[in-house]
């Protein structure tokens, strides 16, 4: 029987699918990854986490240089350590969006990722100590866009969290991309048509890679675009259900090299 091509671009989530339950990267994992960086496999990181989330993780990508941060708000040049491209919300339709939020779900509240970093709302309360510094500005919405806002963040604390995701998607509407990477109640939200598929779509095809030719892994419902887009999807054995559902293949438990295993099988690596 003649075995199917490898891939040749891996596209991977973080959080709760490369890394481990302690946000790292491990020496098996990590051994594979040079393993593929050494075939010219490009390894594509493909995370909800903004860019000052990344830095202790860089070494990790790969020699291509190249990560999609904030849901596929922000194509990073690891290299040359800047922006490449971006992808932000109008304003406009930004201020919007947020107003009708207030109206439907009132006590909502906002903080925002921006290419120069992180602001909120006086009563949104992250839960993430690097979010808490007191140097992190803090104003009313309205006085926070100033910049290209690749993320809006929702968050209520008297709601649970699906039935929260489920009124944000239906207020918000066309005008953006909703979706969500956490079990609390916060709803991550990208301009419209932005998401991790859509950026990972662009970059392959300037490196002459089709979807068919991808292998993406991913956990959270945020991967979900970019599972039904590659040519191969694999679901960790920890995802959320409507993840498993969509995947073509199970990979197993992220804190148990669940992708290192699965590229070692694809790509005939040694054990």
């Amino acid at each position: 029987m003649t075995r199917a091509p490898a891939p040749r671009l891996v596209a991977t989530d973080l959080d709760g699918t490369l890394l481990d339950a302690q946000g790292r990267v491990s020496a098996r994992t990590r051994a594979v990854l040079d393993a593929l960086d050494a075939r010219g496999v490009p390894v594509v990181f493909t995370t909800g986490r903004p860019i000052r989330w990344m830095e202790e993780l860089w070494d990790d990508v790969g020699g291509h240089g190249l990560a999609i941060c904030s849901n596929g708000g922000i194509v990073y040049d690891v290299a040359r350590r800047e922006v490449r491209t971006t992808r932000a919300i109008p304003v406009e339709v930004l201020v919007e969006v947020a107003a009708r939020l207030r109206a439907d779900l009132p006590g909502t509240v906002f903080a925002v990722e921006k290419t120069t970093g992180f602001a909120k709302e006086p009563d949104f309360m992250p839960r993430l100590a690097v979010n808490l510094a007191p140097d992190v500005p803090t104003a009313p919405l309205e006085d926070l866009v100033d910049g290209d806002v690749v993320k809006l963040l929702a968050r209520h604390e008297d709601h649970e969290p699906e039935p929260y995701w489920e009124r944000v998607a239906a207020a918000a509407g066309a005008d953006v991309v909703t979706t969500w990477s956490s079990t609390g109640t916060l709803v991550e939200i990208s301009a419209a048509g932005v998401t991790k598929a859509t950026t990972l779509a662009v970059v392959a095809e300037e490196m002459g890679v089709g979807a068919a030719e991808v292998v993406a892994f991913g956990d959270m419902p945020n991967d979900l675009p970019m599972l039904e887009w590659a040519g191969t999807a694999y679901a960790m054995a920890n995802a959320h259900p409507t993840v498993r559902a969509v995947a073509d293949h199970l990979a197993p438990h992220h804190d148990e090299d669940g992708v290192a295993t699965v590229l070692s099988e694809l790509f005939d690596l040694p054990r």
